[in-house]
């Protein structure tokens, strides 16, 4: 497996933390920060030609390492 790019693991990070706090109270400024961090995520060239394990560690990278 390629390690995962500082900024794409970045971006996941960042990704995990706008969703709690719109979770926590929910705002327009929230909801549009969601919207650019899963593209910024989905659409980062690593994800080219590949979606296995590596997705996975990604996601596993935002919740601390837990399942």
């Amino acid at each position: 497996m390629r390690p995962i790019p500082a900024d794409l693991a970045h971006a996941q990070e960042q990704w995990h933390a706008t969703y709690r706090q719109l979770a926590a109270r929910p705002r327009t400024t929230l909801r549009r920060r969601l919207i650019h961090l899963s593209a910024q995520v989905l659409f980062h060239p690593y994800w080219r030609g590949q979606r296995s394990g590596a997705w996975a560690a990604l996601h596993d990278v935002g919740r601390g390492g837990r399942s």
